[in-house]
């Protein structure tokens, strides 16, 4: 069985280390990926530090903002040839017959074993899947994306988690021309969302703490930007916007939030908040406004947002990092000091 060095960590409060572990050989509509650059995404951190219960395997390798180089196909693979730029986000497969994946969102299988995330899951081989945390993975091709010639790769890798988590919610709820639109929150979700937005052709406005990323706002696609922490800002708000997108976990209040829709607007939560939020009924039925929530996409919206990416010029603003980085790089995403994505090199490993 092939080989693969990668970073693993062995408990909740353990710190990533080189391994080795094992990937099978490709099966006959599989495709094995050399493995570039992974991007580390707050979900990595959240499952390996034990953050969302028990469910952890480990020693787990994670990662699924996936960009590299077909190496090998097996014998009945017709979308992807040796030599071709891909990428893997975070599901590497599903049942492919129950009603969500029939309709293109395989994120949502209803089959037996659900969507098979690309680590810390059960794979089709029986094993649990390991991530982009390591230099190859082999991948059913039904679930692997062509990355076009327009991105880097460094900058690609983190398109197939934040990239496809704001895009979906973006085109879903309609933002384009003669739309405002607000991202709330300005890290590696929210700059891409940005970008998306005004891309799209929707008037852009940022919601975050403070000013420090301003500028940064602004030079991606923003014509406006607010600092909660700023006296009134909530105030003048209101009735502002026809779509929210908020990508922060921590403590927000809905109704503020609410409160900034114009009537009939929507309000996405695509941050995954990290304790259960309390809303007041009011706050939707007032101005026939709309709470709903977003995760990733389908294999085809993935595609559609990349080459969305490709023709527009958009790619994830990124600090690439090595193997060795990554203890350091989780504790620096924790303390939100990161513009705006780590992505690890892993040409470091073997180097």
């Amino acid at each position: 069985m092939p080989q693969a060095v990668a970073y693993a960590i062995d408990s909740p409060t353990g710190r990533f280390a080189r391994t080795t572990i094992t990937r099978r050989e490709p099966g006959p509509t599989e495709v094995v990926l050399d493995i570039a650059y992974a991007g580390i995404c707050h979900s990595d951190i959240h499952t390996a530090r034990g953050e969302w219960g028990s469910g952890v395997r480990y020693p787990l390798v994670p990662g699924h903002e996936i960009a590299g180089v077909v190496r090998e196909v097996g014998s009945a693979v017709t979308k992807f040839a040796v030599g071709d730029r891909a990428g893997v986000g975070c599901f590497v497969d599903s049942c492919g017959e129950c009603a969500s994946c029939r309709g293109g969102e395989e994120q949502f299988c209803q089959g037996p074993g659900g969507t098979v995330m690309t680590y810390n899951s059960t794979g089709r081989d029986g094993l649990t899947t390991a991530g982009g945390y390591s230099t190859s993975i082999t991948v059913e091709q039904d679930y692997v994306c062509r990355i076009p010639e327009a991105i880097d790769l460094a900058s690609a890798a983190p398109l197939l988690c934040a990239g496809i988590t704001m895009y979906a919610p973006l085109r879903r709820w309609g933002a384009g021309p003669g739309k405002r639109v607000a991202i709330v929150g300005m890290g590696g979700l929210g700059h891409m969302g940005v970008q998306i937005a005004a891309a799209m052709g929707a008037e852009v406005a940022v919601i975050s703490q403070t000013r420090s990323k301003e500028a940064d706002g602004l030079r991606l696609g923003a014509s406006e930007y607010y600092a909660t922490s700023e006296p009134d800002t909530w105030k003048s708000l209101r009735n502002s916007f026809d779509l929210i997108i908020t990508t922060v976990s921590g403590a927000l209040d809905p109704a503020v939030l609410l409160a900034s829709l114009t009537v009939g607007g929507t309000l996405v939560d695509v941050g995954l908040p990290e304790h259960p939020v309390e809303l007041n009924l009011r706050s939707l039925i007032g101005g026939r406004r709309n709470f709903a929530g977003s995760m990733i996409g389908g294999i085809a919206e993935t595609q559609e947002m990349l080459d969305f990416c490709a023709e527009h010029g958009i790619g994830a603003e990124v600090e690439v990092i090595s193997g060795e980085d990554i203890n350091a790089a989780y504790d620096r995403v924790v303390a939100s000091d990161v513009r705006y994505r780590f992505v690890i090199d892993t040409a470091t490993f073997t180097a």
